[in-house]
């Protein structure tokens, strides 16, 4: 009798280990060169989010040669200062690689926080993703 207990506690954990479609936390598309990537996330603030945000990012540029991404904010709403540290490092990392990285749509109260730690002068920043496009 045990087991089946044993069994019908594992099913679900199993169930919910599988059965992962926050996976995707970026919707990634190719506009001629230019890498455009879509946040799923309407708030990204929990650590382990931002750090699959950041691997999936990183490997855009890593494994998958990208040099000109666009990261368009349009569905964001709130945003976490460790966020903002992966978006530093992807900068970095598209730059030393020789590429270029633009921010687009950036909701105004984040704007501000950019505006505050003055990261709107490191990163690219444009209204929206037209602009951005004609940017690069």
């Amino acid at each position: 009798m045990s087991t089946t207990n044993e069994r019908a506690e594992l099913t679900p954990k199993e169930g919910f280990m599988t059965a992962q479609p926050k996976r995707r936390r970026l919707e990634v598309e190719d506009i001629g060169e230019v890498t455009v990537v879509n946040f799923t996330d309407k708030k990204i603030l929990d650590e382990q989010n931002i750090q699959v945000i950041g691997e999936q990012l990183f490997s855009l540029v890593d494994e998958l040669g990208r040099r000109k991404l666009l990261l368009n904010f349009s569905n964001v709403e709130y945003l976490s200062s460790a966020a903002l540290g992966k978006f530093i490092t992807l900068n970095k990392k598209v730059k030393t690689a020789g590429g270029s990285l633009i921010l687009c749509a950036i909701d105004p109260q984040i704007y501000e926080v950019f505006e505050i730690t003055k990261l709107n002068k490191l990163f690219n920043i444009q209204k929206d993703e037209q602009a951005a496009l004609q940017a690069f």
